[in-house]
């Protein structure tokens, strides 16, 4: 299968990681995207722009032929996220100032993000994914 699934949470994300990167080199793209929480009244994420990029990251990576690793991180509800001291804005891997955020993990170390404004555009997701 082209795709493998991780999900996480803050409390989560360093067992998930671990596994994540022991597997990255069978991978030919690793990737996270950092979103937002589901409302539970909704079923949709509390962030708008997380509802419009989610459903084109995905069919971008189901497309490909190439096998890709995602991580989806899940932030929390937004007073979580909201916090300047969120685990993952002050992470010196990470630095998320937003979200959606979609990073490319290679060699131990991020060699691509696309920020919370661009995360949705098709030619930008494809670009990450080459390593370009």
């Amino acid at each position: 299968m082209p795709l493998k699934l991780f999900d996480a949470t803050v409390s989560t994300f360093d067992g998930v990681f671990d596994k994540f990167r022991s597997e990255a080199s069978q991978n030919k793209a690793n990737l996270i995207l950092f979103l937002a929480d589901k409302d539970p009244a909704t079923s949709l994420s509390w962030c708008p722009d997380c509802v419009r990029a989610e459903p084109v990251i995905y069919k971008k990576l189901e497309a490909s032929p190439d096998d890709i690793a995602l991580i989806r991180a899940y932030v929390g509800d937004r007073p979580t996220w909201r916090n300047p001291h969120h685990p993952w804005r002050v992470d010196p891997k990470f630095k998320l100032t937003g979200v959606p955020t979609l990073i490319r993990w290679e060699n131990d170390e991020v060699k691509g993000r696309l920020e919370d404004y661009e995360a949705h555009l098709e030619n930008k997701i494809e670009a990450l994914v080459a390593g370009k």
